[in-house]
């Protein structure tokens, strides 16, 4: 039976977290997916394992999900519970925060070697989470993000996998390494964090863009303007969990299930029907990922 790795109850900056899971929401009238998850982190004070969150995220609609390692050791587990779990498919890279360390200790060739091996396994359908982050990446680490983004996306076009990117604070960068490197034709942006006229500019490049939980934040009128703005066929739903729950639950911990949450958001901001948007997510996902 898999089970999460355990995790500090911190939030990224550091303050303590209220850990219970949220109560369900009710569920969506018609099955979407979890395109972007962290199954392999727990971040709660229950002890639900796999089986249970995926019990639980079916119960509310999110019958699939795409589980994401982005370090070595995730990479392995993930590529360990797609056998176990047909609900699952799989992606796999180096998160560009892991880049700038392994790069200095001479281990980056190897650890992309060894995604390369993995992504051999056939429920594994994406690289990524890959990008860059320029959040907490000082100057000096800027190529070997860089340079691991590039790789990742060679690898990207090798496999013939779709590509997942973590874009923060580095949109400029991100477009145009991709140009520079020709996107892959299964481009998402994972937790889109652009704007309006970003998100114009990928819809036309033919992008993916993902939302998540940070969709319904009470200060994220820029990214509802750039939901509206992205091309209705080209959109994704996530959690990212456990991180990025959705209101009124932000700061708790996130699983798939709470993602009609982040649906009805989207559903109000673009003024749609809810079945239909979540028949447009459905099928968007898949064109991505291919069958389960």
């Amino acid at each position: 039976m898999s089970t999460p790795r355990a995790r500090s109850g911190t939030d990224e900056q550091g303050r303590g977290r209220e850990l219970r899971r949220p109560p369900a929401p009710e569920p969506l009238p018609l099955e979407v997916i979890d395109n972007h998850t962290h199954l392999d982190v727990a971040d709660s004070d229950d002890s639900a394992d796999v089986e249970d969150l995926l019990a639980a995220a079916a119960r509310a609609g999110v019958g699939r999900a795409v589980q994401i390692g982005c370090d070595l050791p995730a990479a392995r587990w993930t590529v360990g519970v797609l056998d176990e779990h047909p609900q699952l498919l799989g992606g796999i890279a180096l998160h560009p925060n892991e880049a700038p360390s392994l790069a200095e200790a001479g281990e980056l060739d190897q650890a992309i070697e060894e995604i390369r091996s993995l992504a051999a396994h056939p429920r594994v359908r994406v690289i990524g989470e890959t990008g860059l982050d320029y959040f907490r990446t000082p100057p000096a680490g800027v190529a070997a993000q860089q340079e691991s983004f590039r790789r990742h996306i060679r690898l990207a076009h090798e496999t013939g996998l779709a590509l997942q990117i973590h874009d923060r604070d580095a949109h400029a960068d991100v477009l145009r390494i991709l140009r520079e490197e020709g996107a892959p034709e299964r481009t998402v942006f994972h937790c889109f964090s652009g704007d309006a006229a970003m998100a114009r500019e990928c819809s036309e490049a033919g992008y993916y863009l993902s939302f998540s939980g940070t969709v319904t934040f009470k200060n994220a009128g820029p990214l509802r303007e750039a939901l509206r703005a992205a091309a209705p066929d080209r959109l994704l739903v996530e959690t990212d969990a456990p991180f990025l729950t959705p209101t009124p639950y932000r700061g708790r911990p996130n699983a798939s299930y709470l993602i009609p949450l982040t649906v009805r958001s989207m559903a109000e901001t673009l003024g749609a029907d809810l079945e239909e948007l979540c028949a447009r997510l459905t099928s968007a996902t898949e064109d991505v990922y291919g069958p389960w």
